[in-house]
């Protein structure tokens, strides 16, 4: 049976550095394999990934491939943004990109039209695809940044333009690490049922005034595709690469009717809906017959996290009072989390 999502221009958070110029030599020149690991499964790939970290050593077979097909975009009859689901795959086509299919939780088929622009694909490639991949995988993917506290995994979910990040890179000042920016996989572990975050790859996206709020200069730093004030940051030492159990999930908002910054935990039936929100690409749950398995999800999420809404004014910046209520807060836990 085929499903078709009705188009719906959005803009994909997963940001992709301007590593390669189109030309003699691009993302698609690859005579081999390339090697790389994400979410943490191995990734073989026929297009340079540079945003991924290598894999630790060579593996003959891979738990996702990314190909390369020349052939695909031919004939394809959709829409432009126009989602076509159907039995173990999700196709679609992207204006000035090409067409793009994720298929069986293993496969990412990449057909790009001629002169496109390499940074505009792997972003839809790491953000759209991999999204999709992971439900596919039976992975719960939250919007959000996920950080490393006190051996568990912290995730900040919200709207695009809340701060996560931002709030993100405050906790990283302050010596805790990144797991994941933007997409976060949460599995669960088979015997415990507990939650586990895989981390991502090692990259940050931050805005330019942000950078500045931070003390830090963007001179250095490449810019995101198609988002010329905000700027991939990568990360070494500052990046998590083991997956850790999932401790809590903080909603940031912003709102004008606040000057400073405020935490409550979440209210029992304030945890589905903040969880459905926060879903990384909720709009293609029901087109891809995971409705069932994305309530029992988000259930089972929602009786076993501490959950917290997390508020901030628009008027100063907050980051790093906010990452200061957030240590409190995971410090003090008890068993009284507004249950």
């Amino acid at each position: 049976m085929q499903w078709r999502l009705g188009k719906f221009l959005y803009n994909d958070c997963i940001g992709t550095c301007r590593f390669h110029l189109w030309g003699e030599q691009n993302v698609f020149d690859t005579k081999v394999k390339l090697q790389y690991k994400a979410f943490g499964f191995s990734v073989h790939s026929d297009m340079l990934l540079p945003e991924l970290s290598a894999a630790e050593s060579d593996t003959a077979k891979a738990d996702i491939t990314v190909k390369v097909n020349s052939f695909l975009k031919n004939g394809f009859d959709a829409e432009p943004y126009d989602f076509i689901a159907e039995d173990g795959m999700v196709s679609v086509k992207m204006p000035d990109a090409g067409v793009f299919r994720v298929q069986d939780g293993d496969k990412i088929i990449v057909s790009p039209y001629a002169g496109a622009d390499e940074d505009l694909i792997r972003l839809y490639v790491l953000g759209t695809c991999f999204g999709i991949l992971l439900l596919q995988r039976g992975i719960y993917p939250l919007h959000g940044s996920a950080l490393a506290i006190n051996g568990k995994a912290y995730a900040i979910v919200g709207q695009s333009g809340a701060g996560k990040s931002t709030l993100a890179s405050a906790l990283i000042e302050k010596g805790f690490r990144l797991l994941s920016d933007d997409v976060i996989a949460v599995s669960h572990d088979s015997l415990t049922g507990q939650p586990i975050v895989a981390p991502s790859y090692p990259q940050q996206k931050l805005w330019q005034n942000s950078l500045e709020a931070m003390g830090q200069s963007h001179e250095a730093l490449r810019s995101i595709f198609g988002r010329e004030t905000k700027y991939c940051v990568p990360l070494t030492d500052s990046f998590h690469g083991t997956s850790l159990p999932l401790g809590g999930v903080f909603e940031l908002t912003r709102t004008t009717e606040l000057d400073g910054i405020e935490l409550e935990p979440a209210g029992k039936l304030e945890r589905l809906p903040l969880l459905f929100r926060h879903t990384y690409r909720y709009q293609l749950i029901e087109r891809m017959n995971l409705m069932k398995w994305h309530f029992e999800q988000s259930a089972a999420l929602a009786s076993r996290l501490n959950i917290y809404r997390l508020r901030r004014g628009e008027s100063a910046f907050t980051a790093p009072q906010l990452a200061d209520l957030i240590l409190n807060t995971i410090s003090t836990e008890g068993t009284d989390h507004g249950l």
